[in-house]
């Protein structure tokens, strides 16, 4: 039986599925042509979009648009943890943006991390996300993302910081997609009549997990997934740029 929120200990005082204090700014680079600060308690990620520019990348299909992603680590060089998420980041926006509106173009992502303190690669999605949309990306819909861990005692916390991170088992990467009607034009939700109300976008799992740990793990993502949207969707339909924060 899986434990109560009450009976997980964390340090900050969190309850297990509890996610930290979130804040997002966007329109925050002026000579991008959209940009995006994404923050999970003390994790922070700053996006930057450049594009589209005429031409692909070699290896890609020139009927359709092509998404660029480059990893900034906050310190030194990048390593293969960086080549990963680049990779994942990039499959994933692939997948929530129109890449047939803009063919044989190229769209630059540019992350910079400015403090990891856990559920790195999700805030990075995050951040990434809200910079397309300051730049006006055709895309079919937004994404939120999440990261889940397991402990060696079997409970499951959302969102850890890094110190649990290393404490832990096993996590997962979630992406779910989210609808924000005030963004997108009407009738975009159909786009290639894919369905996006339910479902996952990206998942990607480190470390030893049972099946039953990764479908707690789906669950409780997307149950989180619903917070995060609410957030989005509220710093969306602000008129202006400012930062925006709820815990």
């Amino acid at each position: 039986m899986r434990e109560t929120a009450m009976e997980v200990d964390r340090e900050d005082g969190r309850s297990q599925n509890q996610l930290r204090p979130l804040a997002c700014s966007r329109n925050i680079l002026h000579r991008a042509h959209g940009s995006a600060s994404w923050s999970q308690g003390d994790t922070k990620v700053l996006a930057a979009v450049y594009g589209p520019k005429a031409g692909t990348k070699k290896n890609e299909n020139p009927e359709k648009a092509c998404i660029e992603v480059i990893w900034k680590p906050k310190t030194g060089q990048i390593g293969k943890p960086e080549k990963e998420y680049e990779m994942i980041l990039k499959r994933t926006l692939e997948s929530v943006c129109i890449l047939t509106v803009n063919p044989n173009t190229t769209t630059s992502i540019i992350v910079q991390v400015v403090n990891d303190d856990g559920a790195l690669l999700p805030s990075a999605i995050n951040a990434a996300c809200m910079a397309l949309v300051d730049a006006g990306i055709p895309m079919k819909h937004l994404a939120v993302a999440i990261c889940c861990c397991v402990a060696k005692s079997g409970y499951v916390i959302l969102d850890p910081t890094k110190l649990e991170e290393q404490k832990m088992k096993a996590f997962a990467y979630l992406v779910f997609p989210n609808s924000v009607h005030s963004v997108l034009p009407e009738g975009s939700l159909r786009v290639e009549g894919e369905p996006i109300e339910n479902g996952i976008i990206t998942s990607v799992t480190h470390g030893i997990m049972s099946v039953d740990d990764y479908f707690y793990c789906l669950e409780r993502g997307r149950a989180a997934s619903v917070k995060l949207s609410d957030f989005l969707r509220r710093n969306l339909q602000q008129q202006s740029t400012d930062s925006s924060k709820a815990g």
